[in-house]
């Protein structure tokens, strides 16, 4: 799939996240394109065809930078927005670890904690998903990490939205692929029930969709001109709706 051109992070802060009218056409392709192969997942699930991804759930980042993620997602968080952030690190790790792609570890689960930040806090007229790699930004370089990783966290948070970016294995496309299976279920037939079992345990989701509908509808108010918004003419809120988890 070919990945969407002139969305980067120097877009997402000029912008406050709004898309322009070939934006919008831009992402429309994508999506369509995109389309087939949720089927293909949603189809394997139903026929009960699954595959062995998964990863050590016990197994986090310990570094400074990482447990003051920690603390700053726990404090800032209601709980359902919390276990969301760390399934989206596990699915994000088991997806990529499945497919051998390379990504750093620190800073995907200090940008998976800390990606919605926002998101039940909307700016009129800004993303939410921008308003949050900014706060993320400023938190992780006053907690000692270079420029160049804050840019890469403020990167893959802002970008997370942006059809196409999940197809972008590394660092900027890490969070968009996890979040997009707990929220979509995308590439969930790739990994092992069991596993997937053993993380909604330890991370339950808590009426997810309830919450993360009211969210994009909050959102989509707030932000006419953004990706929530397009993502929901485009069924945003049909497809958490009928993602395969229960809640």
């Amino acid at each position: 799939m070919t990945a969407p051109t002139g969305m980067d992070w120097d877009w997402a802060i000029d912008t406050g996240g709004n898309l322009s009218g070939s934006q919008r056409r831009q992402q429309l392709g994508l999506f369509l394109a995109a389309a087939p192969q949720l089927i293909a997942g949603r189809v394997k699930l139903a026929m009960g065809r699954r595959g062995n991804g998964r990863c050590d759930l016990g197994d986090v980042p310990d570094s400074k930078l990482a447990k003051a993620a920690e603390i700053e997602a726990r404090e800032c968080l209601t709980p359902h927005v919390l276990e969301h952030s760390y399934r989206t690190y596990f699915f994000g790790r088991a997806l990529y670890e499945f497919v051998g792609a390379p990504y750093d570890d620190e800073l995907a689960y200090v940008a998976s904690l800390l990606h919605d930040l926002k998101l039940e806090h909307p700016t009129p007229g800004r993303c939410f998903a921008v308003t949050g790699a900014e706060r993320a930004v400023d938190f992780v370089k006053a907690h000692g990490a270079t420029p160049e990783q804050a840019a890469t966290i403020g990167a893959g948070i802002a970008a997370h939205l942006t059809v196409g970016v999940a197809q972008q294995l590394g660092d900027l496309g890490f969070v968009s692929a996890g979040a997009g299976t707990d929220v979509f279920g995308t590439g969930l037939a790739e990994m092992s029930p069991d596993w997937v079992a053993a993380l909604l345990r330890q991370h339950p989701r808590h009426d997810f969709k309830r919450h993360m509908r009211a969210a994009v509808a909050a959102e989509s108010a707030a932000v006419p001109g953004g990706r929530t918004k397009w993502l929901s003419t485009v069924g945003f809120q049909q497809l958490i709706q009928l993602a395969p988890f229960a809640e």
